[in-house]
């Protein structure tokens, strides 16, 4: 496999020292034949995360001062990170074995393509897979990839998903005004300058737990991405789907948010 293609991955942190350790393990343990960078653009952290990017300090970049938010530390670990193609993980996420090789064997075979994404699971605190009929209808939704249909539902999976960085530039980068649908809102203006190749493998495990952003403010999440929706295409019909979209989930999100009771007391 050619080495002129190189892999970065970004993982934004705030306060996880729960899970980043292995978030980072997840990254270090892969098999790739492109050279791979790991960046962690720490926010402050008063957990005990610093101490565990130290020990990691000969294998990973960190830097750890205040931002402005998940998307200002984006920004910033890509304008930080030498690879041609970019992908980002969240630091209670991981990736599967085997995830950075598919990928880069898509960059490779397709030189002309700015974006790919995949498939991802939902695990627990214990890593146990979780909510499959989510990760199976997300996948059913995802396998083939249609611009109007995401204008309407964010149905990709965002720790799947790779891009070049020249493509994130072309796009404007992520929006510093968004907290919550900052990838929605990168994903749509990605597709308007061309569409994503789709790998139908499972690329990655997004951690459900009672801290996450998406899980704690889904309110908030969800009228933010109405409102990039709103940005992007004033079609009537597809803006009264996307409500209905939203209406819908945000029901099953308050059925699923009762089995968080036990870890929020907890916490």
């Amino acid at each position: 496999m050619s080495h002129t293609e190189s892999i970065s991955i970004i993982t934004p942190s705030l306060n996880q020292g729960t899970f980043i350790e292995r978030t980072i393990r997840s990254v270090q343990d892969q098999e790739v034949a492109l050279p791979v960078e790991y960046i962690v653009v720490d926010g402050g952290s008063t957990d005990n995360t610093l101490d565990i990017l130290k020990r990691y300090s000969d294998r990973i970049r960190w830097v750890s001062e205040k931002d402005s938010g998940q998307s200002d530390a984006l920004n910033k670990g890509i304008a930080m990170a030498s690879g041609s193609i970019i992908g980002y993980l969240n630091s209670d996420d991981i990736y599967l074995p085997g995830a950075l090789q598919k990928i880069a064997g898509k960059f490779v075979l397709h030189p002309k393509t700015n974006w790919v994404y995949g498939m991802a699971k939902m695990i627990d605190d214990q890593e146990k897979e979780t909510r499959k009929w989510i990760s199976w209808y997300k996948s059913k939704k995802s396998g083939t990839f249609k611009y109007n249909r995401l204008l309407v539902e964010n149905y990709i999976s965002q720790p799947a998903v790779f891009f070049r960085k020249e493509a994130f530039y072309e796009a404007g980068g992520f929006d510093l005004s968004l907290h919550y649908a900052m990838d929605y809102d990168l994903w749509i203006r990605l597709a308007r300058i061309s569409p994503p190749l789709v790998l139908q493998d499972d690329l990655a495990a997004f951690r459900i737990q009672s801290q996450s952003k998406s899980i704690k403010n889904y309110k908030k999440l969800f009228r933010e991405q109405y409102q990039v929706h709103q940005r992007y295409d004033k079609n009537r019909w597809r803006l009264f789907k996307h409500r209905m979209m939203i209406a819908a989930i945000q029901m099953v999100y308050r059925i699923l948010k009762i089995s968080f009771t036990p870890t929020l007391k907890g916490a």
